[in-house]
């Protein structure tokens, strides 16, 4: 008996996803529940395990397009007592493509290389021939790969189930490895300019055939990323105010109670729930800040969802800290960390992603003095965080040196009037330079 493994379940607003990584190859042995795949939306990626013990048959390539419905493979329920017919199996769907294919290069590399003008071309010692044998057991994906950088699987580390090779690893090596970087050129003829003819002048090198540049899809991630920023851009009045803090009052609270504080509650206090608390006094104080574009109309929103802008290995992500009104500062910091966890091994879940009222981005942790970020739409403000330096400062006509952070609120101007994201800034200024009030919710 065989079992469909279908594109998994998308989220409503997702119409595809790129099959990112298998994690087995074709004509595997799975047991129930092992993971399979990672299936990458524009917004989160998806694992796909084993719904019984059987033989894997893949139908689709790494770095394929999934509609929902499409099946990615056939699992052939059985295990051992089907090997012969497995083995039998993969050597007729995998070994004699690949031998057409070898069969095919050896012809293209033992024929005669020439120019546009048919002169031949002088041959590369640096070309070799795959061992198909070799191949065997690897994915669709992978084999191409190998194939066409003339790489031999031995010369990889496999990094996943069983050490077996992904496509990752073959990418990987190519990258760090200089000898596979001049095999990506192989069996491309050169382009022979004519420069005989006086005043001439040799056309640039299309970008196609440049062996130093490397073409790589977007992911679904970066793509989806790439058109909402756009979108907003073409949309939205944006028009970004800054402002300046002295993050000393912060800073010594968190010096004298950091100890006790991770003692008590099990996380470390941060600078992230100090702003997250004060952004949501702030946007008590003046609601529209909070607010975003329906159409014509204005929607207030009286709970405050915050998003989080984390890295990732897929890039940037937004996870959302729902109801951030009701937290304490450990809460804050605890939701945050599990948060970035997910978002790091790739965990996710739509639901962590959506709703969002409000964002905070801190660039100063890769070192940025100063940005100015665009709004995470349908939201109507993004605070900017940045990075302390110790600066000049004035207290009490006195001039002294104190750590100090610019930031940067970019907001709608379609919605938001200067003077009310002005008044945000200084109220979370003020919160930030007395952290008792901002305890104490005054």
């Amino acid at each position: 008996m065989s079992i469909d493994i279908k594109t998994p379940e998308l989220p409503e607003s997702v119409d595809e996803a790129t099959l990112l990584t298998w994690h087995v190859n074709d004509g595997d042995k799975v047991t129930r529940d092992d993971k399979l795949a990672d299936v990458e939306t524009d917004k989160i990626v998806l694992e796909v395990f084993a719904p019984a013990d059987g033989v894997m048959g893949l139908k689709v390539e790494e770095g394929g397009t999934l509609k929902r419905g499409d099946v990615m493979a056939v699992l052939k329920e059985g295990g051992a007592e089907s090997s012969t017919e497995d083995n039998a199996r993969e050597s007729r769907t995998s070994t004699l493509p690949d031998q057409e294919i070898s069969a095919q290069k050896s012809e293209e590399r033992d024929a005669p290389r020439t120019d546009e003008k048919g002169e031949a071309l002088p041959n590369t010692d640096a070309e070799q021939k795959v061992d198909v044998s070799s191949l065997q057991g690897l994915s669709p994906a992978v084999r191409k790969l190998l194939m066409e950088h003339n790489l031999q699987p031995g010369q990889i580390q496999g990094s996943g189930k069983d050490n077996r090779i992904t496509r990752q690893d073959v990418v990987r090596f190519i990258e760090e490895t200089p000898e596979a970087k001049k095999n990506l050129g192989l069996g491309v003829p050169e382009r022979v300019l004519d420069l005989s003819v006086a005043g001439k002048t040799a056309a640039p090198k299309p970008v196609e055939d440049d062996p130093s540049v490397k073409r790589v899809p977007m992911s679904q991630l970066r793509q989806r990323v790439a058109a909402r920023l756009k979108e907003v851009q073409n949309t939205a009045a944006l028009l970004t105010t800054f402002n300046e803090v002295n993050m000393k009052p912060v800073m010594d609270i968190r010096g004298k109670y950091k100890e006790r504080f991770e003692k008590d509650y099990g996380v470390k206090l941060g600078f992230m729930s100090f702003f997250v608390k004060a952004a949501v006094e702030a946007l008590k104080k003046f609601p529209i800040i909070n607010a975003s574009m329906d159409g014509k109309d204005i929607l207030y929103h009286e709970a405050y969802h915050i998003g989080i802008a984390v890295d990732s290995p897929r890039g940037l992500v937004v996870p959302v800290l729902r109801n951030a009104e009701t937290m304490s500062f450990a809460e804050v910091e605890k939701q945050i960390r599990l948060l970035a966890g997910k978002a790091k091994d790739a965990k996710l879940a739509y639901e962590d992603l959506i709703g969002g009222t409000f964002t905070i981005t801190n660039g100063g942790t890769f070192g940025s003095m100063l940005s100015t970020p665009i709004i995470n739409a349908p939201q109507s403000a993004i605070l900017g965080m940045h990075a302390i330096q110790e600066r000049p400062w004035v207290e009490g006509g006195q001039v002294v040196v104190r750590p100090v952070m610019y930031l940067a609120l970019t907001y709608d101007h379609r919605i938001i009037d200067g003077r009310d994201a002005v008044q945000f800034l200084v109220s979370l200024k003020q919160s930030l330079e007395d952290p008792a009030q901002l305890m104490l919710q005054l």
